[in-house]
């Protein structure tokens, strides 16, 4: 079962396809069912009234015949008495010779169910058929005589075909002469009708077989579409993915040289520059002893002076790099720390505010709010002219929330959007790698600065350990 399952993995232009494909074959299969339902129901419809119009000429050309076979002989019938057995005989001679088609004839039964009169099938003259039924049970010649007893009307069965002498359906009409007690009638054979409504039907399902042929057809070319489009888009998409991934790395290696560039700039122009005053110090001592001057221990402590700048230098740049206190106390003392350090560097008054939240941040959370704050202090110093900053970091039901507020310049957002760069856009990418918001509200030259809100969700704290009220403070330089 294991086994089978990597087989079942599909990929994401795989999973897009079928996203795509599926609702439209199964909306095709829904319409080609419910056409083919509606046109099988329509055409029965149509069928049904084909038929029931054939049948209703067969009935109104049987009434015809037996009409004008009456009107033939009624001027015998009507002067003749019931018992004129001359008069019979003579109306019989004229009913056998009627026959019509090449299966078309009249007939004649007493009420007893006697056959007096049948032409093309003979051998049944003077027999009583009273039990004669057909395959399907129908007593044909009581039926016919009880229609005839009742006046007229007519009757669909089963009867022998003269020509053949197999069974096929007919539709006989049969009306009375009351005074002699006779059925007489004629009938048609509907094997045509069906025929012909057969072939109708037949006809409708070839044409419902072409419709599926035709919509099957389409589908097909809808999911080929479907495909190609798929595939080009896939395509393209991995295209920009790939053009993307290489603006990304080339920005990584842009941020990595400038990051390099700095630190670079930091050893040559301040830890460099110090460390040469030290050697010039030291040089100057040694020279001193060597004379053999009491003065020599002005220049040791200025070189000690200019030691002890280096290491606070070295000291600086490492934790710009990696703070120590991020990874030891957690995010607010490191949030303390750097706002307290750009305190004392820029003379700018700092309103700290924060809860606990060592042990609360997951790393990557802690990592990218630091910088996130680091980025915007530098901002602030570079461009905001401000002089007055708050930071504010605390916990809420929707996660943690980091808000930088100054009452500097403001941002220019065409400016902004000219030299974004490594700045505002490095603050968005952080944060959205970990889900969470970022939000700078900004008005240019109004006086009311720049609000710069992070946003990291739920998710990326941990259990609390301890809980302690928030604290202020106001730093200075």
């Amino acid at each position: 079962m294991n086994a089978s399952l990597p087989a079942l993995r599909l990929s994401y232009a795989q999973k897009l396809s079928l996203v795509a494909a599926v609702p439209l074959i199964l909306a095709v299969a829904a319409i080609a069912v419910l056409v083919a339902v509606q046109s099988r129901a329509l055409a029965e419809r149509e069928i049904q009234t084909l038929e029931m119009q054939l049948i209703e000429a067969k009935k109104r050309e049987l009434r015809n015949y037996v009409t004008q076979a009456r009107n033939g002989f009624y001027f015998i019938y009507g002067s003749a008495a019931p018992d004129d057995q001359a008069a019979k005989d003579q109306v019989s001679q004229i009913l056998s010779a009627m026959i019509y088609g090449d299966e078309g004839f009249f007939f004649v039964y007493d009420y007893d169910g006697t056959a007096l009169v049948n032409p093309r099938q003979t051998d049944m003259i003077n027999r009583d058929l009273t039990e004669l039924r057909d395959s399907r049970g129908t007593p044909v010649v009581s039926d016919l005589i009880q229609i005839a007893r009742q006046g007229d009307g007519y009757l669909t069965h089963l009867w022998p075909k003269p020509s053949t002498g197999q069974e096929a359906e007919m539709i006989t009409y049969v009306t009375s002469f009351p005074s002699w007690r006779w059925a007489v009638g004629t009938g048609v054979f509907i094997d045509d009708v069906l025929t012909s409504v057969a072939e109708a039907r037949a006809d409708v399902e070839r044409r419902v077989q072409r419709t599926f042929y035709y919509i099957s057809a389409i589908t097909l070319a809808a999911l080929l579409l479907v495909f190609a489009s798929g595939m080009a888009l896939n395509f393209r998409e991995r295209r920009l993915a790939d053009a993307k991934l290489k603006r990304l790395t080339q920005r990584v290696f842009d941020a990595q040289e400038e990051e390099r560039g700095r630190v670079a700039r930091e050893l040559h122009d301040g830890i460099s520059q110090i460390l040469v005053g030290v050697r010039y110090a030291l040089d100057s001592a040694r020279r001193r002893v060597d004379k053999g001057a009491g003065d020599a221990a002005t220049p040791l402590n200025q070189g000690i002076e200019h030691l002890g700048t280096a290491i606070s230098e070295v000291r600086r740049i490492s934790r710009d790099l990696r703070p120590g206190a991020l990874d030891d106390l957690g995010l607010g003392p490191a949030l303390k720390t750097l706002v307290g350090d750009f305190a004392s560097r820029t003379g700018t008054e700092i309103e700290f505010s924060t809860v606990v939240f060592r042990n609360r941040l997951d790393p990557d959370a802690k990592i990218a709010l630091y910088r996130i704050a680091q980025e915007a202090l530098t901002n602030i110093e570079r461009h905001a002219g401000a002089t007055k900053v708050s930071v504010d970091l605390r916990g809420h039901k929707r996660g943690a929330t980091l808000r930088i507020t100054d009452d500097g310049v403001g941002i220019d957002r065409a400016q902004s959007r000219r030299a974004a760069g490594i700045g505002l856009r490095n603050m968005q990418e952080r944060v959205e790698q970990l889900d969470g918001e970022l939000r700078i509200l900004s008005s240019p030259n109004g006086g009311r600065g720049t609000v710069i809100e992070a946003t990291v969700p739920l998710t990326h704290l941990l259990p609390p350990e301890e809980t302690s009220p928030p604290t202020k403070e106001h730093v200075r330089a």
